[in-house]
């Protein structure tokens, strides 16, 4: 028989694959330090997903989505350490759409606990700007396309037409506030299945859901967009938020920290100074992110550890084993200032 280990999953059907919640203890050294203004941060992310199971476990075929790209637009990947407690864990890489970096591990036979250990050491460099793609990604269909997790009601649809405009930045910049008014934060109020229309129509999520809604309603007003899956300096979880593909030519600075006391403009959260072209000339697409958890663009605070179409193309870990027992998942994470 072969079963999902979901935390909490006994033995049922084959089953594809299974994804759990990424919400884990998250720890900052130093208090967090102060990266107000700064322009270049080193970032060392550690992470560790230990497994345990009650019953006897064969043949895992685990996948893992925890390490970075290469590069990421200003963020760069300049070391990464994976290491698998099972002896004899095979691991083979595979890269997917948008840049995906994903470990596929084999074991024959799993031990009563499991750990996955990874670390990886991210630069985050403002003036390298916002990741470049080719101008054909304005229109992709695969970003604009509305998923299961992304499909938007009705509502969604008329606010999102109600708040198009001419820039796109500036529509997805209206979108970004109307999720954040309309959808509260609350720490476990939804699920990985939650959908957008069902947080959307509860009033409560997490910043998963916040981000499923802001891309249903991007891609009804024809702005692709994608799901990154990350950390953020200050979090207590890892993180959600979006991207917005737009016109480089028409792409903003990248935000250094926050916006100051009282600025409640795109302009007002930037330094002038940073501002660079993303491209020679401006020409091509550039990937925009915005938070709205918290209601702004994303700074030199969030690491992106992938992209994709929802949180299914990107759940940090999942996979399927044969077995009666249950596994069950914790998962830490520290992120330190190096």
């Amino acid at each position: 028989m072969e079963t999902p280990g979901a935390p909490g999953a006994g033995p049922g059907p084959a089953a594809d694959a299974f994804a759990v919640p990424f919400a884990v203890p998250f720890a900052v050294s130093d208090a967090a330090p102060d990266v107000a203004g700064a322009r270049r941060v080193t970032y060392r992310v550690s992470q560790r997903f230990r497994y345990t199971y009650d019953g006897r476990a064969t043949n895992l075929d685990h996948r893992l989505v925890a390490v970075p790209p290469p590069r990421h637009g200003g963020q760069f990947r300049r070391s990464v350490d994976l290491r698998v407690s099972a002896p004899g864990a095979r691991t083979t890489w595979q890269r997917g759409p948008d840049g995906l970096q994903v470990a596929n591990i084999r074991i024959d036979v799993v031990p009563p606990t499991l750990d996955f250990d990874v670390t990886v050491v991210v630069e985050r460099i403002a003036r390298a700007g916002w990741p470049a793609l080719p101008a054909s990604a304005l229109s992709s269909r695969r970003l604009l396309t509305a998923t299961a997790l992304t499909a938007p009601t009705p509502e969604m649809v008329d606010a999102a037409r109600s708040l198009a405009g001419p820039d796109p930045v500036a529509t997805a910049r209206r979108v970004c506030g109307w999720v954040h008014e309309r959808i509260a934060y609350v720490s476990g109020s939804t699920d990985v299945a939650t959908t957008a229309a069902q947080a959307l129509a509860g009033g409560r999520g997490v910043c998963q859901d916040q981000a499923h809604v802001m891309i249903a309603m991007c891609r009804a007003a024809g702005i692709p967009a994608r799901y990154a899956q990350g950390h953020m300096l200050g979090e207590g979880a890892s993180h959600a938020w979006v991207e917005v593909l737009v016109p480089a030519a028409l792409a903003p600075p990248v935000a250094v920290v926050d916006a100051p006391a009282g600025a409640d403009t795109l302009a007002e959260a930037v330094d002038p100074a940073l501002a660079e072209a993303f491209t020679p000339g401006g020409v091509g697409a550039a990937a925009v992110a915005f938070d709205p958890c918290h209601n702004r663009l994303a700074d030199l605070r969030y690491v992106t550890v992938a992209v994709g179409r929802d949180y299914q193309d990107v759940a940090p870990t999942s996979g399927r084993y044969v077995g009666a027992g249950r596994g069950v998942l914790v998962a830490t994470a520290r992120v330190d200032v190096v």
